[in-house]
């Protein structure tokens, strides 16, 4: 199944225009970025005879609710590593305060808890063959979903309807989404990556499996890491709705417009640049995200 997403014009700035492409709108469960990761794995999984999807992440996890979603819908089961064993000293609490692990919970996912420890082994060799063992061989997508597949899936997110663009930009997590948007460029047009972490790790990701060097890392706008987010950010986020409509998550999304942003303010771009940012969803965070600023303190993203 092959989905395009609209483009939705925002403002002209400085000179510039700005566009936001609407991937957050593909799919009501599974949607932007993990639309495009996933769908090339499930279509794997499928031909090479696989019952069951088993992945990684931490408790609010897009990619987590996504892949619960994607399986129930294409009939796969799923199970869901989750990242701090803790979680599951009493699941049904942690449902009652966890909305991302609810809505998988409800989509059929299987949880098996870990230690931090444990999670960050993950990827060791020891460890896929113990947990292939005890899960009777699954399908194994990694965590965030970036593999060869999920690149091939995020190829498809620019068409001929982009070509006019000078500037594409997008989010980072794992480091999938954005080689892709590299690998599908025109030769005039360059992308610029938002990471959601700290470190200088970013790029040697990107250079795994981008075919080109149209890019560039924009790592000032973090607010200090994955999950972090303070006051003047979800004030940024609850005005930018209010005056586009368009709904920004605090993690990933929100944080590069707020980043592109001053970028216009600052003169970054060319003269009468055409800039367009992808919206790769994450919307279901929201709801996990308020329940921290509410403890926090700090105001709510609308």
């Amino acid at each position: 199944m092959n989905l395009t997403s609209e483009n939705q014009f925002i403002s002209e700035t400085n000179g510039y225009s700005l566009s936001i492409k609407r991937e957050d709108l593909l799919h009501p469960t599974v949607s932007g970025n993990k639309f495009r990761k996933l769908k090339y794995n499930l279509i794997q999984a499928r031909e090479d005879g696989f019952e069951t999807l088993l992945t990684f992440g931490g408790a609010y996890s897009n990619h987590i609710a996504a892949t619960a979603a994607a399986g129930q819908l294409e009939g796969f089961k799923t199970i869901g590593v989750i990242r701090g064993e803790e979680l599951g000293v009493n699941l049904a609490k942690t449902l009652e305060s966890n909305p991302t692990l609810a809505f998988a919970y409800e989509s059929g996912m299987k949880f098996h808890f870990i230690s931090r420890q444990e999670y960050r082994e993950k990827d060791e060799v020891r460890f896929r063959e113990s947990i292939t063992k005890t899960f009777n061989n699954p399908f194994i997508i990694p965590e965030g979903g970036t593999n060869e597949l999920a690149i091939k899936g995020c190829e498809e997110i620019l068409t001929d309807n982009d070509t006019d663009f000078d500037y594409i930009c997008c989010p980072i997590g794992t480091a999938g989404t954005i080689s892709g948007i590299i690998n599908s460029l025109k030769p005039h047009q360059k992308v610029l990556g938002f990471p959601a972490l700290k470190g200088g790790w970013v790029a040697d990701e990107v250079r795994k499996y981008a075919k080109n060097e149209q890019w560039e890392i924009i790592a000032d706008y973090h607010f200090g890491g994955y999950a972090k987010v303070n006051g003047d950010l979800v004030s940024f986020i609850n005005e930018f709705h209010a005056e586009h409509k368009v709904l920004l998550d605090p993690i990933y999304t929100g944080k590069m417009l707020y980043g592109i942003s001053e970028l216009m303010k600052g003169g970054y771009f060319r003269e009468n640049s055409r800039i367009l940012a992808v919206h790769t969803g994450g919307l279901q965070g929201i709801a996990g995200m308020n329940i921290q600023l509410a403890k926090k303190g700090l105001p709510l993203i609308h």
